[in-house]
């Protein structure tokens, strides 16, 4: 089978996982190993997180990150995984619809299955336009289309997050407003980023028609309950990442005062399993 129809059968089956009973429970990652271990753990999929990619490369989130490094972080994960791999690639680096027809097909060009794409100006902080984010949405899709990869688009509505002007009726509104229309420009699925309120994720499910993906943030309601209510995919944004630095700080903390060889020796994670999920993978 040729590399493009790998890719396109990875985005058919990530699209897939999104229409099952129980959600796509996805703790993005920010490098191959972590995407191995997921692998290896049973998970259907994974997906980036673009704050946990830029910080553990020593940047700031918000596209300070440059796209040559993205490309290359996301290329190294897709080629090591045999599951689809989806990728917060934000703006997706374009201010002009010429920039974004070129940076999605770089973008393509990683072997990624599906991408999350935000309606709020890096620059200004402000919410786009909805013809403006619906287009660029539509252009993606006659892109992935034209290149015979039906790439999975999560669009990314920050009402919540951008939205300070409007009550929490009107974000809501707002949110349902820019779901349709990215609906209709060719999204697969809507994440209204930060939305904690259990009425609004209810209106959003029975309102759009469209798989919902919530982020864990505190506030939330619980996961299970979010599964009972119908989301479809829960994310955990940079909030993996940040899980996995904690232990190797307390564990820093204690090296300092000459204590902690028993928590290196007694790590489950050891070289024979890191090298096990490499070795496994191998292409």
């Amino acid at each position: 089978m040729s590399a493009v129809n790998i890719q396109a059968r990875k985005a058919e089956d990530f699209r897939q996982l999104h229409h099952h009973n129980t959600p796509l429970i996805l703790p993005n990652i920010w490098n191959p190993l972590g995407a191995l271990m997921l692998q290896d753990m049973d998970y259907k999929a994974v997906a980036t997180s673009s704050s946990a990619i830029a910080q553990t490369l020593g940047w700031p989130d918000g596209e300070k990150l440059p796209f040559d490094l993205l490309l290359k972080s996301l290329k190294l994960i897709s080629d090591k995984v045999s599951i689809p791999v989806s990728a917060d690639v934000e703006s997706a680096y374009a201010s002009t619809e010429n920039e974004l027809e070129e940076n999605i097909n770089l973008l393509l060009d990683t072997g990624i299955a599906g991408i999350n794409y935000e309606d709020s100006d890096k620059k200004t902080g402000e919410l786009i336009p909805i013809e403006d984010l619906a287009r660029r949405i539509h252009l993606i899709r006659k892109i992935s289309e034209a290149r015979d990869i039906p790439l999975f688009i999560n669009a990314r509505i920050d009402t919540y997050t951008h939205g300070n002007h409007l009550t929490s009726d009107q974000k809501l509104q707002e949110t349902v407003k820019r779901a349709e229309a990215y609906k209709n420009a060719g999204a697969d699925c809507v994440f209204p980023i930060l939305i904690t309120d259990p009425n609004h994720i209810k209106t959003l499910i029975s309102e759009v028609d469209l798989p919902l993906n919530v982020m864990v943030f505190p506030g939330i309601p619980d996961l299970k309950e979010l599964a009972q209510m119908g989301v479809k995919r829960i994310s955990l944004g940079g909030g993996f990442m940040k899980i996995a630095l904690q232990p190797m700080k307390k564990l820093a903390e204690r090296l300092q005062n000459l204590e902690g060889l028993d928590e290196l020796f007694g790590n489950e994670i050891n070289s024979a399993y890191v090298n096990k999920l490499i070795d496994q993978n191998k292409h």
